[in-house]
């Protein structure tokens, strides 16, 4: 291994390229043409947290620490969604007006609008960006050359699982889906995956700096969350939990934090009651922590 090479580097990319190299050039073709979608969020979104390429990134490289040592009992079929699915779960947040329009019409908003405006269309898209990221998936499918009816299903629905819908549901997430090539996909784990990496990619690094200008900010609720995401400093990945480590802040700043772990913790929960003792796969981590930054222990 090369040095400063991880085991988890890349883990799935490596995999796949190795198991279907046709399949790997259908991802990587993917991720060039998907390119500009993944910063129109800033369209929208000029002051929201990176939901860009780098956060896509961020998402498969913490979907392959994750997964470690289970990574050779994924099929390519398996390693072409999850990938796939992170580059295109935040698709939604990026929408163009006309697509807005057209994928509401299809939109099951609840009563959703009883407690919100219709004319706040960035909180629509954000509150139901997965949606949107799904419809979106369902549109463009053509131009991304999913090789099959089945993958682009698969892909719409794992993009989808990063946040609210049921993942226990064997409608939308069959344990065993069978693929055109005789392979078989487990669902449930793929979006708990990608559900997982989305909600701990929370480190200040996900943002350039330029976010943090906080004095140039005017939206109270923006600011703190700018301080609470410039705060902490680093999310490490053990067995068994998830380790933040924030600055020293001020107290209000570090109460944010901790419901944010809060959260976290209840996603965590929630993946593995979708994927341990259901699916031939485990999700290791049961806890979240915060400790304290130490320069001295580098």
């Amino acid at each position: 291994m090369l040095p400063g090479i991880q085991a988890h580097d890349y883990a799935m990319e490596w995999r796949l390229r190795q198991a279907d190299p046709a399949l790997h050039k259908r991802f990587t073709d993917a991720v060039l043409a998907l390119q500009y979608n993944l910063s129109g969020y800033k369209r929208i979104f000029p002051e929201y947290t990176d939901h860009s390429n780098l956060h896509s990134l961020h998402v498969v490289d913490f979907c392959n620490q994750l997964i470690g040592n289970q990574i050779d009992r994924l099929n390519a079929d398996e390693l072409y969604i999850l990938l796939t699915a992170c580059y295109f779960h935040d698709t939604g947040m990026g929408i163009t007006m006309k697509d807005y329009s057209e994928f509401s019409e299809h939109i099951n908003f609840g009563d959703y609008f009883e407690s919100h405006s219709r004319e706040d269309i960035p909180g629509i898209i954000r509150d139901f960006h997965h949606e949107f990221s799904g419809r979106f998936i369902q549109k463009y499918a053509a131009l991304f050359e999913f090789p099959s009816v089945a993958h682009q299903w698969a892909i719409r629905m794992v993009a989808m699982g990063h946040r609210k819908t049921d993942l226990t549901d064997q409608r939308l997430y069959p344990l065993a889906l069978k693929m055109p090539g005789g392979n078989q996909v487990c669902l449930p784990y793929l979006a708990a995956l990608i559900r997982l990496a989305d909600e701990i990619d929370v480190a200040a690094e996900r943002n350039p700096t330029l976010l943090y200008d906080i004095e140039a900010l005017t939206d109270e609720k923006q600011i703190m969350e700018n301080k609470k995401v410039k705060a902490v400093r680093s999310l490490q990945v053990t067995e068994k939990r998830f380790i933040l480590t924030v600055d020293p802040v001020e107290e209000a700043v570090l109460q944010q934090i901790r419901i944010m772990a809060e959260k976290m913790k209840r996603t965590l929960n929630d993946c593995r009651a979708a994927v341990c003792g259901r699916t031939p796969y485990v999700i290791t981590q049961e806890d979240v922590l915060i400790e304290s930054y130490n320069p001295e222990s580098g």
